[in-house]
């Protein structure tokens, strides 16, 4: 096992520059998930990590080794891609074992370590069956197993659930977390599915636009989020933003809307006046009544059975609340609700960082 440290990597296409001095330590066995948009290049760090891609500046380390010069085969990692790329003539053993047997070595060594790496992936009754008779869910961890028998240093996943449906993903995830906890090899993953990283990662890692914007633990990111971007990514449904300013006083601070409504609001560094944005969970919100309460304007309710969606707005701000009641209110019913301060973020709604 190998952990893997990144120093002021940069990534250029000609003039155009994608990653723009990436700076990142990933721990020996640790489970870090790269998170962000489409074109965040997350993508493209992973594969300057594999030696797909050239790397334009700064340096690659993997262990104790300079990873810049060495070839893909020489860094000792094994990459799961979204594609599973298995070969249609050859049988999940075959297929799992094709690695360690182009390199030369024996069917004496090869055969413990399919064994091996089927069992933990519960493959064993599916070893002489061809790729055409598995379900997509069995080829990707026959996918998953021709890694492991490389018995490499650090793995890499891009985006390997994204051809699932949506029941076999939530099955993978689990079953790739179990792998991580019996292998305790090092793991970078790429998504852009926020939920495969809040479920899945020691650490996330939030790009945007070729750079970090915060790495943490999944709560810690979820919990304090150092800017309105990462806020914003991490979070189903996203978190609501209300604008406004700050009213602080002999009480508690206020933030009082653009049409004068007045909401709880945490303490933060922000100045009495000063415009802010408030961030919200949709979760957090409570019901309340009319006197300790603020109007909330229902325009849609959506039942999902465990909880109720109601959407609509405060003070002409279109938010998304969740509740775990069975609410039945009608379009265009007011309610009243209210929020614990210390769930209210502030952030500064030009540069959109955290106050």
């Amino acid at each position: 096992m190998a952990g893997l440290q990144v120093k002021s990597l940069e990534k250029r296409y000609g003039t155009a520059s994608v990653l723009h001095g990436i700076d990142l330590d990933v721990k020996d066995g640790e489970f870090v998930v790269l998170v962000g948009p489409s074109g965040c290049g997350k993508s493209t760090l992973l594969r300057m990590i594999a030696g797909l891609d050239e790397i334009s500046g700064g340096e690659l380390w993997i262990g104790p080794r300079l990873a810049n010069k060495l070839s893909p085969q020489q860094r000792n990692i094994s990459m799961v891609f979204q594609s599973y790329a298995l070969f249609p003539h050859m049988t999940t053993r075959a297929n799992i074992g094709f690695g360690p047997r182009m390199r030369g070595e024996s069917a004496q060594s090869i055969e413990p370590r399919v064994q091996k790496a089927a069992g933990v992936l519960n493959l064993n009754s599916y070893l002489d069956r061809y790729p055409r008779q598995l379900s997509g869910g069995q080829r990707q961890r026959v996918a998953m197993g021709r890694t492991i028998v490389r018995q490499p240093e650090l793995f890499l996943f891009d985006e390997p659930l994204s051809n699932l449906d949506a029941k076999l993903r939530v099955q993978m995830r689990t079953e790739i977390k179990a792998l991580h906890q019996d292998l305790k090899t090092t793991i970078v993953y790429v998504t852009h599915d926020q939920i495969e990283a809040m479920t899945m990662a020691d650490r996330i890692v939030v790009m945007n636009a070729g750079q970090i914007e915060q790495v943490g633990s999944p709560l810690e990111l979820y919990d304090r989020p150092g800017n309105r971007f990462v806020a914003s990514f991490l979070g189903s449904p996203s978190m609501d933003f209300i604008p406004g300013t700050v009213e602080k006083g002999d009480g508690a601070p206020k933030l009082r809307t653009r049409g004068g409504l007045l909401l709880p609001m945490s303490e933060s560094s922000a100045s009495s006046g000063q415009a802010v944005e408030i961030g919200i969970r949709p979760e957090h919100f409570l019901l309340s009544d009319i006197k300790n309460g603020f109007p909330f304007l229902v325009s849609v309710v959506e039942p999902t059975g465990a909880e109720t969606h109601l959407f609509g707005s405060i003070d002409g701000t279109q938010i998304r609340t969740v509740f775990r009641e069975r609410l039945s209110p009608q379009p265009g019913e007011t309610l009243y609700l209210t929020v614990v301060p210390g769930n209210v973020h502030v952030f500064d709604p030009k540069s959109g960082v955290r106050l």
